[in-house]
């Protein structure tokens, strides 16, 4: 199956497990859940395979043109090795470099303004985890192609990964009264990533950015999970900025409502 095929089955299998244990009452068609679908397929389908291509293919370039410089080897180190090293070191380094931009988008002003969309979610779902601004994506690829550049590999390891962080995104977000326990320490957690989108400051502004794992946050000291507690509030202080509408919450910041 594609890409587009697996995330309907995840988002299906997320929608069903929701409605059977789920952490918080909350109606089945909730406000904003037409918007996310569309940032589903869009993000989903086809901007995510516009911006990966492109990513990939100047991957492929860079390398075959240092190569023939010298500057590079021209085999990558993880070609030929197997499936299961290729996808460990593939999750592990594009974890990684996730957490940190994931940082840079709430540190950097001008980042933040495109995550605000992501961060407007007040009821969290399945379906909030690709509710994020088409700009994300491009910030992402933009740091992620620097690995298939310098590691090498093969196609098949690199998109399990995908669709393992896929699925571990679903769970973050996911309304699911699930304990993972020990396992908190190193993976992430709905009930661990709620308090991202905690709209106080508890805590401090700047916690929990693991997308997969959670073990940077634990390492690098922005973990912050009270686990006998939810947040009251989800959102960000001036989320009524956010336009209600997907076509503005696309064109967003440039028509943020202004005080």
């Amino acid at each position: 199956m594609n890409y587009l095929s697996w995330l309907l089955v995840i988002s299906g299998a997320f929608l069903l497990a929701e409605r059977l244990r789920p952490a918080r009452p909350q109606p089945l068609v909730r406000p904003q859940l037409a918007n996310d679908i569309v940032y589903l397929l869009f993000h989903g389908h086809g901007w995510a395979v516009l911006t990966g291509g492109l990513a990939g293919a100047v991957a492929a370039m860079s390398r075959d043109g240092l190569s023939s410089l010298g500057a590079l080897p021209t085999s990558g180190w993880l070609d030929g090795r197997s499936f299961a090293v290729q996808f460990v070191v593939y999750l592990v380094l594009s974890d990684f470099l996730q957490w940190c931009v994931h940082n840079l988008l709430h540190r950097v002003p001008w980042l933040w303004e495109f995550h605000k969309v992501h961060h407007s979610i007040k009821q969290m779902d399945w379906a909030g985890n690709f509710r994020f601004h088409w700009m994300e994506l491009i910030v992402y690829r933009s740091l992620l192609y620097l690995p298939l550049l310098l590691l090498g590999g093969d196609a098949e390891p690199l998109f399990a990964v995908a669709l393992f962080a896929t699925a571990w995104g679903h769970f973050n977000h996911a309304n699911l009264r699930v304990d993972i326990g020990p396992l908190g320490r190193v993976f992430n957690s709905p009930r661990m990533h709620l308090w991202h989108h905690d709209t106080s400051d508890e805590g401090g502004r700047h916690k929990n950015f693991g997308i997969v794992l959670s073990l940077w946050d634990w390492l690098f000291r922005t973990a912050y999970w009270p686990r006998e507690r939810a947040p009251h509030e989800l959102g960000y202080p001036t989320d009524d900025e956010m336009p209600r509408d997907l076509a503005r919450q696309l064109a967003f910041p440039l028509f943020k409502r202004r005080p």
